[in-house]
């Protein structure tokens, strides 16, 4: 462990040294990404510093037990100390588990009404607006790139970008089906029924993370549709794009313009790309995707959200909360800090 630390503190105070420098200063997209690896490197750095200032308290507490009149106070503080170390080498070994190299990404998320019909695009919707409200609690900032209206309400279709603080290391459990069970607004016999809506959370994907040919590309304009009136576009802005080798098709129309949309689409493509590439990977590692919690599958029932009585159950760790009003208010940290800790420990089994 303090092999590791010495080597991270090595790497830390060289990436500073780095950033100090005016040529570094001077390019933009360098400083971007040494000021990325350090911030990556913090947490570790700093607990490291804390438990050599332990140690350090600890040797001045043990050289003080010699002396008659403080040799009582010495045992205590070497007590509360060797307390104090004991909680930081837990915390220190979560820190140095393998990082997700994504967890620091903004994620595009797609929400499609499943199993279910009506009740399912009015679910999807509901997800939608739960996530929108965690979004706003964590201070990130939601962008809708594409959307399909139901007439009942709610969407088929829905796909958003979420930018801000390590969006994927929290929203990366959300991928999977997500069940409700409760009286739709259509039911007249007031019977509960079951529906479900998948959700798929993909980090954002950078130029550098996938290389595409744009001759591999079959670009599309068409008018954009919309509610009517002034919401419809009277010009052919919004853009399709075809990747020809992996038939993958995204669109992009909620821009005003064509460029605006052909960007996003881009973006859009870049990260689907990325994310079939991860999945690939993770299935060649086989046992690791196996220890994951859930496997991110759209099949996957990973949540079930029961109206009548007011529950939610995350059904990969078993973990129930009687407080569904308030999830779907995007009150979601507890779930996801259950995720998050049963993932830390399923690594450290592991390690």
């Amino acid at each position: 462990m303090l092999e590791r630390l010495i080597a991270i503190e090595e790497k830390y105070n060289e990436l500073s040294e780095q950033l100090s420098k005016p040529e570094i200063l001077s390019d933009i997209k360098k400083t971007l990404e040494l000021s990325k690896e350090q911030a990556a490197l913090k947490n570790a750095y700093d607990a490291y510093q804390k438990y050599k200032k332990i140690e350090s308290d600890l040797e001045e507490a043990k050289e003080m037990t010699k002396d008659s009149e403080l040799g009582e106070f010495a045992k205590e503080e070497i007590s509360r100390l060797n307390k104090e170390k004991e909680t930081l080498e837990s915390e220190i070994e979560v820190l140095l588990l393998p990082q997700d190299p994504n967890d620091g990404k903004n994620v595009i998320v797609e929400i499609r009404g499943a199993a279910g019909g009506d009740e399912a695009n009015i679910f999807a919707g509901d997800l939608y607006r739960m996530y929108t409200k965690y979004a706003e609690k964590q201070g990130w900032k939601i962008e809708v790139l594409s959307e399909e209206h139901s007439d009942a309400g709610g969407y088929p279709l829905v796909e958003f970008m979420v930018k801000g603080d390590s969006v994927y290391s929290k929203l990366k459990y959300e991928s999977g089906a997500h069940r409700v069970q409760r009286v739709p607004v259509t039911e007249t016999q007031g019977r509960v029924h079951t529906s479900t809506a998948t959700v798929l959370v993909m980090p954002e994907a950078e130029e550098v993370d996938v290389e595409i040919n744009p001759g591999d590309l079959r670009i599309d304009v068409y008018r954009s549709t919309g509610a009517g009136g002034q919401c419809v576009n009277t010009t052919d802005s919004a853009v399709r794009i075809t990747h020809l080798p992996t038939n993958t098709v995204v669109t992009c129309q909620n821009e005003r313009s064509q460029i605006q949309n052909k960007e996003k689409a881009m973006q859009m493509l870049r990260t689907r790309l990325y994310e079939a590439k991860l999945r690939e990977q993770e299935e060649k590692l086989g046992s690791e995707r196996r220890s994951k919690i859930g496997t991110g599958d759209r099949s996957e029932k990973i949540r079930t959200y029961n109206y009548p009585q007011n529950r939610v159950t995350d059904h990969r760790i078993g973990y129930t909360t009687k407080n569904l009003d308030r999830v779907m208010e995007g009150n979601l940290d507890d779930i996801i800090e259950a995720l998050i800790t049963e993932d830390q420990n399923r690594k450290l089994k592991e390690a």
